[in-house]
């Protein structure tokens, strides 16, 4: 029987591990009240989310950056300039000139003019907007409304204005930015593929379609409530489109994920002879440890993106960061209940051609022969995997941070048919125009300071044109365009924008007494892209940090938590590699759908390098937890090393499988956004589950020896004990149930809580 005296630290150790067994116990004794009650929160913020009807947008702010503060100037001193603005864009199919179709532009036009929030159409004959050959023309459509208030549904109103002028024998494309920020709505194809890729693995993991069904079961309930927790939080705050999708890839994996080891953990138990209750609440205590643990450091990473300061940035983590601490609270709340509602009986429906697999731990399996093999010979299987990892990783030193435009959509889209047919009337960069904002208030003659600015402009190299410029009601405020040579995702278009910054502007502003500044979408990307570049390395040594941190506390060793740093790091790096390969370098980019190559988009480095890090936790918990496992009761490095790969490789496997099919399903959609972060996850995770822990990690720890589990007398007195993988909570199970069978205790195993609480 335990002793009923424990000192504090023996307390920490066995907290969270007993915390959640109880809860597993109390899910499975109350699984109806519990699963009523997850259900009933899945309604109440479904209707609330219905009731506040909130919608995304691609409306964001930089706080701290001259795009912004021209944005900001605008908006006290230009209101006429503010609200957001489309284009229509007219073509000739037959080459003929566009004017003979005067009559057919106008009744378009004056369609558009009667669309609500609409206040100004121009003209293209009138305003010059016709190309040279005159084959070509646009009409800029301003809204006194901003994009996300404009919203899908007027974007399609705006667009079905164009059925005029086709009738007409016109081709008739739409863009701009209240088109770009409303993107069209597709059907969710990518989250069906990567359930179906996902009912597969699951069913050859456990080769029962009852068992296989429970983690689907819990990933998509908790993936319903984050979704319509997002969009309430949608109606309160500025949500980017892509947040939802984002959340969605990420939380459909984890969720998957997540209760697959509990599951894992759950029928072993059962074949062990523990009782339903017993098995639930012991893998609960045991994998849900392990759980959210992984889980927490998703969310602490995703949610450290608020010190970037992009607040669009910050929401997009804190939504996904939602998503994930809903996966990890269903995965150790709900699915005990679950687990009890299937009693014994989870291993019927036997699934064909499959084998119900119940063990874990095999010696004779491919990855007890595979773990022989790497820590037979160390040194070259790591300097081998090393090697091939740094190949990959080399492309990322040519990284080229950007944002997408119309140009990146996909062809069919009306966005990059009007791209199109803007560069091909008007040049590259007419589609990336600068906006330039002169703050002339300090001046006793604004018109002058304006007018030298403009000149100053067009006699810059890379500009090619500069249109004539408007000033507010006051005079003292200024807007004018400058037409860059080329296209807005060009290098060359970040130089230009950067030299007119640091070398025209700065000289006439300090001789004139005024300001001005660049913004516009544009310039308003280079801005992301270079805030992005400068928080990058900061953050990464954050994080880095705060990994070594919580290994150090988790396995109570300095060189486990420096390894596995290391070894996530170069996962992270060798899949940034292959996404500028894919994605900058256009090498193999019509296998995933792009029709051009397209920078890497600025926040996903950064953002990437949350998630995976959390992602990748997930296995080296898992398996460094078995190894110290089986160290703690061997002594022998290698032989720990070859057990634990040995009992964990097949469900890391599993779902690393899962995780990969969720991931690269999304790659399928038209988004290239989504497609990057599809690519990039999916790559990663392949690498982390293939080469880091099945080669970099075995090979790694052989190397160390016990010099692996070295921790300082100091250190080891000063850092608290978590017991992850419950550990010492089984063994006062254990020491419990030998106390009921000599007869010490008249109170049954199963209704005695540990005596360690």
């Amino acid at each position: 029987m335990a002793d009923a005296t424990q000192t504090p630290q023996r307390e920490l150790e066995l907290r969270m591990s007993t915390f959640l067994y109880r809860l597993g116990k109390f899910s499975v004794r109350n699984r109806r009240l519990v699963l009523i009650g997850w259900l009933l929160a899945f309604v109440a913020i479904a209707v609330g989310s219905v009731a506040a009807g909130g919608e995304t947008s691609d409306e964001f702010t930089i706080p701290g950056t001259e795009s912004q503060q021209a944005f900001d100037l605008l908006d006290e001193r230009f209101p006429s300039q503010s609200g957001t603005s489309g284009q229509i864009v007219f073509a000739t199919e037959d080459g003929s000139q566009l004017i003979d179709s005067q009559d057919a532009v106008a009744d378009t036009l004056a369609e558009a003019a009667e669309l609500d929030g609409v206040i100004f159409v121009s003209d293209p004959f009138t305003s010059g907007a016709v190309s040279q050959d005159g084959t070509i023309g646009y009409a800029t459509v301003r809204y006194d409304l901003e994009t996300p208030e404009v919203g899908i549904e007027g974007v399609e109103h705006l667009i079905e204005t164009g059925a005029i002028g086709e009738s007409q024998g016109l081709q008739v494309e739409f863009g701009g930015e209240v088109v770009s920020g409303n993107p069209e709505q597709h059907p969710p194809t990518s989250e069906i593929i990567g359930l179906g890729v996902a009912v597969v693995v699951l069913l050859f993991a456990f080769g029962s379609v009852l068992a296989m069904g429970l983690p689907l079961v819990t990933a998509l309930l908790g993936l319903g409530i984050g979704l319509t927790g997002i969009t309430l939080m949608s109606a309160f705050m500025d949500l980017s489109s892509t947040a939802p999708t984002l959340a969605t890839m990420i939380g459909l994996a984890v969720g998957i994920d997540y209760a697959l080891f509990i599951v894992t953990r759950h029928r072993q138990g059962l074949t062990e002879g523990l009782s339903v209750e017993e098995a639930a609440a012991r893998a609960n205590a045991t994998a849900g440890s392990a759980v959210v643990f992984a889980g927490g450091t998703v969310v602490i990473a995703i949610s450290g993106l608020a010190v970037v300061g992009i607040p669009f940035l910050t929401v997009m983590g804190f939504a996904t960061a939602a998503v994930v601490m809903i996966a990890v609270l269903v995965a150790v709340s709900l699915l005990p209940a679950l687990l009890g509602f299937c009693g014994t009986k989870i291993d019927r429906w036997k699934a064909p051609f499959t084998k119900t697999r119940t063990s874990e731990v095999d010696h004779a399996t491919f990855g007890a022969r595979w773990a022989r093999k790497v820590t037979a010979r160390p040194g070259l299987w790591l300097t081998g995997a090393l090697a091939f990892m740094l190949l990959l990783a080399a492309p990322m030193l040519d990284m080229r941070l950007g944002m997408p435009d119309a140009g990146t959509r996909p062809e069919d889209t009306t966005e990059h048919q009007a791209y199109d047919l803007l560069a091909e009337g008007f040049g590259p960069g007419f589609n990336g125009p600068l906006t330039v904002v002169v703050d002339a208030a300090g001046s006793d003659d604004p018109q002058a300071v304006v007018a030298t600015y403009s000149d100053a402009i067009a006699a810059t190299d890379g500009v090619v044109a500069v249109t004539p410029p408007s000033f507010n009601e006051a005079g003292d405020t200024a807007v004018l365009s400058a037409i860059p040579s080329t296209g807005p995702a060009d290098a060359a278009t970040e130089d230009l924008v950067d030299g007119l910054r640091s070398d025209v502007f700065p000289e006439i502003a300090e001789s004139t007494d005024t300001s001005i500044a660049l913004t516009g979408s544009t310039a308003a990307m280079i801005d992301v892209s270079q805030k992005m570049s400068d928080a990058l390395p900061t953050f990464m040594l954050v994080v880095l940090g705060l990994t070594f941190l919580l290994l150090l506390v988790a396995f109570r060793s300095l060189l486990v938590p420096l390894k596995a740093s290391l070894a996530i790091l170069l996962s992270i790096v060798s899949s940034f590699g292959v996404v500028v390969a894919v994605f900058q370098w256009g090498w193999m980019q019509e296998l995933i759908g792009l029709d051009t190559t397209v920078p890497i988009i600025s926040f996903m480095p950064i953002m990437l390098f949350a998630i995976l890090f959390g992602l990748s936790m997930d296995y080296e918990v898992f398996i460094m937890s078995r190894i110290r496992e089986e160290y703690s009761k061997t002594g022998d490095p290698k032989e720990s090393v070859i057990a634990g790969l040995t009992s964990s490789a097949r469900v890391i496997t599993a779902a690393a499988l899962i995780m990969i099919s969720v991931f690269g399903a999304f790659v399928l959609g038209d988004d290239p956004i989504i497609k990057m972060f599809g690519v990039g996850l999916a790559v990663a995770v392949f690498l982390d589950a293939t080469i880091v822990r099945m080669i970099i990690v075995p090979a790694a720890m052989t190397l160390l020896d016990k010099a692996a589990w070295w921790l300082p007398g100091w250190l080891d007195r000063i850092v608290p004990n978590v017991d992850i993988e419950g550990e010492r909570l089984m063994h006062q199970l254990e020491a419990d149930a030998a106390a009921d069978e000599t007869g010490d205790d008249d109170e049954p195993t199963e209704d005695r809580e540990p005596a360690l609480v």
